[in-house]
């Protein structure tokens, strides 16, 4: 195991410094400082999967900065009480904007946000403005709450907060607690939407799902994707209990679209369902994935929805656990728009091909570099683990990948990295600038249990453990077989990816 000595970050924003691409010599070229080192990645010109940067005008930087400073010293999303008191207080004194507009509400343990961002794309094909609000966040805190496709500008951001704060000051002085960050964020997330205004609001829970800040909202779509252990400290131990916590949000008289799921986590959900008098569609039986085929850029699937098939649609996202998120989407945009046993027709397949096409997921097997290879996953937990390694293998067939992991200390991190290991040639460990990430030289001791001494690196800087891993895959000849994975957690993926010039 090669080792170094821990170093401090220069400078606590280090990720946010980027120098402009070096257009004279190289115009796809950019040169990212970071600390003492310079990495040169391939940077094109802007997609609409990139993530905001911080704002340019040094005033609207400066109001941002006090906002995310006023919401980290609140409850973080990792300290919670069972409770949505103080939401519902807040939404009393905000004139119950949830309610203005439908709501899909999504919860599960994978798959959330891809399958939001799925969602939002068919409902914006359809010409429906969407409200979408996902956690946590790749780069920037304004891309929690989306407008039309887009995260909110930091202009609004901060004109929605300041709206909201003397609402928010008369909450945390009523109740035992103040309102937490995310919270906060929920109340600002809904009104936004209700002064948009949105035509429905694509919700993604925090945690769990009955006592979740979003459900406050009576989603008349409610989505469950693929339930595994995550959070067990807060959910409960077994796939059983986690799915108890997340019916929650299945409301009275809703449509509920059920992914593949442990036979007693659906056992749980179906058992809720008919509580509430909802209709389910399960994927596997109404609707599901017919066929699907690894193509340029991403896959061709043959989906199944609740009024028919939708033949031959490009999906520009890696991995067969995209494909069933695929899946789950188009069911509840069908569901949604009253498509079903009642009204057997398909929504308009152009349209459906388009919205698919359009698809960006940051973060979820994005490929930010070539040359070598450098791929992107935010993989916290095994089952994420499980299906990256899969995804990575189908679409990739590297002879030669490096890992860079850096993870949080309250994951389940040999397990994830027992997932990796039969595709990972080597591992660089790592940690990113979080409270919460488990320090690298914690990482390598439970990386060699699971490796061995010789094919794990220690590099306690992010922009060093990068470096080393590219260097590792430049080693082999003209880069055709080797690649780069950064893993293990949001954050970690998200600061590579300011680093690798992405945002």
């Amino acid at each position: 195991m090669s080792e170094q000595q821990p170093r401090p970050f220069d400078d606590p924003d280090a990720f946010d410094e980027i120098v402009d691409a070096e257009s004279d010599r190289d115009p796809d070229l950019a040169v990212i400082e970071a600390g003492s080192r310079t990495l040169r990645t391939q940077a094109g010109p802007p997609r609409g999967d990139q993530v905001p940067a911080r704002p340019a005008d040094p005033e609207v930087d400066k109001a941002l900065r006090e906002i995310e400073q006023e919401l980290a010293s609140r409850w973080g999303e990792t300290k919670l009480e069972p409770s949505v008191s103080r939401i519902r207080a807040l939404m009393d004194l905000l004139g119950e904007p949830q309610q203005a507009y439908p709501s899909i509400h999504i919860t599960g343990t994978n798959g959330k946000t891809s399958t939001a961002r799925m969602i939002e794309a068919l409902l914006g094909a359809f010409e429906l403005r969407t409200g979408r609000y996902t956690s946590p966040h790749v780069q920037s805190i304004t891309e929690r709450i989306s407008l039309d496709g887009l995260p909110m500008e930091a202009e609004r951001f901060i004109s929605t907060y300041q709206d909201i704060k003397p609402y928010v000051d008369m909450v945390d002085a009523s109740q035992d607690y103040r309102l937490s960050f995310f919270e906060v964020l929920t109340g600002m997330g809904y009104a936004a939407f209700a002064d948009a205004p949105v035509d429905v609001a694509v919700v993604e829970v925090g945690m769990g799902g009955g006592w979740d800040a979003t459900n406050v909202i009576d989603g008349s779509v409610a989505v469950i994707t693929p339930i595994s252990l995550d959070h067990t400290d807060r959910l409960g131990g077994t796939p059983a209990e986690i799915a108890a916590e997340k019916a929650g949000i299945i409301k009275q008289g809703a449509t509920v679209i059920l992914a593949q799921q442990p036979v007693e986590a659906a056992q749980v959900m179906l058992k809720k369902a008919v509580e509430a008098d909802a209709t389910v569609a399960r994927e596997g039986m109404e609707f599901g994935v017919v066929s699907r085929e690894v193509a340029v850029g991403g896959q061709l699937v043959t989906l199944r929805g609740l009024g028919g098939e939708y033949e031959e649609v490009f999906l520009p996202l890696h991995g067969a656990h995209q494909a069933h998120n695929a899946s789950v989407a188009l069911a509840a945009v069908e569901a949604f728009f009253g498509v079903g046993d009642q009204h057997a027709r398909t929504l308009d397949m152009e349209t459906v091909r388009a919205a698919f096409a359009s698809v960006t997921s940051p973060g979820r097997l994005e490929v930010v570099r070539r040359s070598p290879t450098v791929i992107l996953d935010a993989a916290h937990n095994p089952a994420g683990a499980r299906v990256t390694a899969d995804g990575v293998t189908e679409a990739f067939g590297f002879s030669r990948l490096i890992g860079v992991v850096g993870a949080s200390d309250d994951k389940d991190v040999k397990a994830v990295l027992e997932a990796f290991e039969p595709v990972f040639t080597e591992i660089v460990v790592t940690q990113n600038s979080s409270h919460r990430a488990m320090n690298a030289d914690e990482l390598a001791a439970i990386a060699v249990e699971v490796f061995g001494d010789e094919r794990v690196v220690v590099e306690p800087r992010l922009d060093d453990a990068l470096e080393a891993a590219i260097t590792l895959a430049e080693e082999e000849a003209e880069y055709s077989g080797a690649g780069v994975l950064v893993t293990g957690s949001v954050i970690t993926v998200g600061e590579a990816r300011l680093l690798l010039g992405k945002g």
